[in-house]
């Protein structure tokens, strides 16, 4: 690894500790040139799946579509920006790490709702009145009768 600051090739690992969630290793290194520090993080590299829309189109999955859903969903709510990004990164990592090539839309929108059942009730009832395409009130009349996370599509 090369040393950010002089550029020279060989470094040590002083440190290493699990990162964020275990999905990455974060390791303290020391130049063996002019001894300075820096940080590096080691991840696996996955290839997420591609997206089958309703429709029938195809296309590459997009973690920042989740983000900005979630951050639609909970406009104005007591959400913790690292909540959102936690789910985030599991949904991300549980679709990657199948290993299947493509995943429905809807896979993705139940993991959506299961995770944010447990964050925010308002966002999670926002959520689910655009994934599950609600058309009248009975629709969230329906939603607030059943546990969240149960409903499904």
């Amino acid at each position: 690894m090369r040393c950010p600051a002089c550029g020279h090739a060989a470094s040590r690992v002083v440190d290493s500790r699990p990162g964020l969630d275990g999905l990455e290793i974060r390791r303290r290194r020391e130049c063996e040139g002019c001894h300075g520090r820096f940080t590096t993080y080691e991840r696996i590299e996955l290839q997420p799946p591609m997206v089958v829309k309703r429709d029938g189109r195809r296309e590459p999955f997009d973690a920042n579509k989740l983000r900005r859903a979630l951050r639609t969903a909970c406009r104005k709510r007591p959400v913790d920006a690292e909540a959102l990004e936690r789910i985030v990164r599991t949904v991300t990592h549980k679709l990657s790490a199948t290993g299947d090539r493509e995943v429905d839309a809807t896979t993705i929108g139940r993991e959506l709702l299961d995770d944010l059942a447990h964050v925010d009730q308002v966002a999670y009832a926002r959520f689910a009145s655009v994934y599950l395409r609600f058309e009248t009130l009975a629709d969230f009349d329906t939603l607030l009768r059943e546990p969240a996370g149960r409903r499904g599509t």
